[in-house]
């Protein structure tokens, strides 16, 4: 992914997650409420639940809910992918980021 790196946080279970600039962008362009939630947004991915995708084991949604959001919305969801690259030694690292969020009303 190009773009370069916005923000990187650990979720609850330990795994360094990224945003880039052009997801961000990707984001606030598709679904413009989340303009004004982005630290909302690192909330989410650093105190929310996950689920993992049951047909692309790479995908997770993480979920948290929160009493400001847009309209009657309830919760903010962020799709993560969960990968590996090939880092500056050669060795594998860790490739996790943020494909895109938005608002949600849940219950």
């Amino acid at each position: 992914m190009n773009g370069g790196k916005r923000w990187t946080v650990y979720d609850r279970y330990s795994n360094n997650i990224y945003l880039t600039h052009e997801r961000w962008q990707h984001i606030t362009e598709n679904h413009p409420e989340m303009s004004d939630y982005e630290e909302s947004l690192k909330k989410t991915i650093l105190q929310g639940h996950r689920k993992q995708d049951p047909l692309n084991m790479r995908k997770y949604r993480y979920v948290k809910s929160f009493d400001n959001l847009a309209t009657d919305n309830t919760h903010i969801v962020a799709v993560v992918l969960f990968g590996v690259s090939v880092g500056d030694s050669g060795k594998l690292v860790p490739n996790n980021y943020i494909v895109t969020a938005y608002q949600k009303e849940i219950g």
